[in-house]
């Protein structure tokens, strides 16, 4: 039966009738609201939600991205795994890449969906960013919003098991096996949001592009051998730390002047054990539960470094007011936080960890921070050798042979303390074989001249007897370091052998 057109409503009086519907609609809501208690509104939502989702076949996994105050691997691994799903369907997505990748990095952005298919059963992924509110609204000091993201996972209830048993374990699996084939070394550092040190941490990343190796690091010969052998030795041995009843990490002290190469040899570590490097500046750190919450966000095989730790560890009153004041924090920093970080409970939190402190300052440490299970390996980085500069020779200059200055050279090496960056920069001057060489020479000179005029000056200010001995002692200084490589030789087997009782 068909209406004419006379019967037909106006689109004013279609308009007017949506109106009307509208308003009661808008005064229902605000009266159910007033009248209504919010305990008793919100008890016949969530019990609406249920009934309709009893019907639903789906289930949905929500994969958050940390677990309590430690990262979630789940989704680490569905961040990594997914990039390997994008479908044409795929609408946005987040790309980069660093300096020296081979490829570009791929990730969702957020709200994008994308279907995967395991054994015939079909699942959605879906990627979430939600803006999460502050803890305490009423405490200045309380974090800001800050952003939540997480997976959700959708799939036919029936297929549970075989998801939770079987595709989950594959996804986990299949990002390692990712990660592993395109792994790029990084460098860690602590990011303070904003300025009060109540606020939280985080780690950002850079690309660890230091091109140290131990084939180009200027040290002596035997200590290097012993320190790759111990690294080598700890790297193999997860079942006897199991098995002794021992944390897997290993502690090493770097100590020596200024100049002697402890960061380069950190980055041939990192890059012989292709480990990432945390850089923790213990200056940002004010309380003890923040060195907790930061190892807990370490990953596994990396290398935690603490450098010039005898100018770290004792910052009491690290806060000033803007008139200069002291203002002390409500919980310190303090040296027992310190040791429980490294060798306490909290240091068992995670597998294949090294520690290592740097100081060019070794007695001024606490005799606590060097005992064996917390520096497990000292390592002396002195004034460069003859074995040293050859190397730096060959790095820099292309020197494969024996050069006519290399005996002249290694005389004056054994009279003179010279730092290895020194030599390096003196080698640097010139592409000239000769000319280069020429240059060492003269500036080993020059030092060796600079430290006798220092003794002579020695003998007018404090008289014959005082520079007499002072010369003694200069004399037997100058022994050690004649005789230095078959020490480092004897300290390296005792190395070795103290890697062996504790490792």
């Amino acid at each position: 039966m068909m209406f004419s057109t006379k019967e037909m409503p106006s689109p004013s009086s279609l308009f007017s009738a949506y109106a009307s519907m509208a308003a009661s609609l808008m005064l229902f809501r605000s009266m159910a609201n007033e009248l209504v208690p919010h305990p008793v509104r919100g008890y016949l939502y969530s019990t609406l939600s249920y009934i309709f989702k009893t019907h639903s076949p789906m289930l949905t996994l929500v994969i958050e991205e940390s677990n309590g105050i430690s990262r979630n691997q789940v989704y680490d691994a569905a961040e990594i795994y997914l990039c390997t799903k994008i479908s044409p369907n795929t609408h946005r997505l987040k790309i980069s890449k660093s300096p020296k990748g081979k490829n570009l990095t791929i990730r969702l952005e957020k709200g994008e969906k994308l279907v995967d298919f395991y054994e015939g059963v079909e699942l959605k992924w879906r990627f979430i960013c939600a803006e999460s509110g502050q803890n305490n609204p009423n405490d200045p000091f309380s974090p800001p919003r800050s952003e939540k993201r997480f997976f959700e996972l959708t799939f036919h209830k029936k297929h549970k098991d075989k998801i939770m048993d079987c595709y989950v374990p594959y996804v986990l699996e299949k990002a390692k096996a990712l990660k592993d084939e395109e792994r790029v070394l990084k460098m860690y550092t602590l990011n303070n949001s904003h300025h009060h040190p109540y606020n939280g941490f985080k780690w950002d990343s850079i690309n660890l592009e230091h091109p140290s190796t131990f084939e180009t690091l200027a040290m002596d010969l035997e200590l290097k051998n012993a320190v790759i052998e111990d690294l080598d030795r700890f790297v193999k041995r997860k079942e006897f730390y199991k098995k002794v009843g021992r944390a897997w990490k290993r502690g090493y002290l770097l100590y020596g002047p200024p100049g002697t190469g402890k960061s380069s040899l950190v980055a041939a570590m990192a890059n012989h054990l292709n480990f990432d490097v945390y850089d923790l500046q213990l200056a940002n750190i004010f309380r003890d539960s923040d060195l907790r919450k930061l190892l807990l966000a370490t990953a596994n095989r990396s290398i935690l470094v603490i450098e010039d730790i005898d100018c770290s560890v004792d910052l009491p009153d690290r806060i000033r007011h803007g008139d200069g004041r002291k203002q002390v924090p409500d919980v310190q920093l303090t040296l027992s936080g310190l040791l429980n970080f490294i060798d306490g409970l909290w240091s068992s939190c995670g597998d294949e960890r090294i520690i290592i402190f740097t100081t060019n300052h070794k007695e001024r440490l606490d005799p606590a921070l060097l005992r064996p299970g917390r520096m497990d390996m000292h390592i002396h980085m002195s004034y460069c050798t003859y074995h040293g500069f050859q190397l730096l020779a060959s790095n820099y200059l292309g020197i494969s042979s024996h050069h006519h200055l290399y005996d002249e050279i290694e005389g004056l090496l054994k009279e003179t303390e010279v730092t290895p960056a020194q030599v390096a920069e003196e080698l640097m001057k010139s592409e000239d074989v000769d000319v280069a060489l020429e240059g060492l020479v003269k500036l080993l000179k020059r030092k060796k001249m600079e430290g006798d005029e220092y003794e002579g000056e020695d003998e007018k200010k404090i008289g014959p007897q005082g520079a007499k001995r002072q010369k003694t002692e200069s004399k037997q200084r100058k022994s050690v370091r004649n005789n230095w490589k078959n020490n480092t030789k004897r300290s390296s087997k005792r190395l070795s052998a103290k890697a062996n009782h504790y490792a």
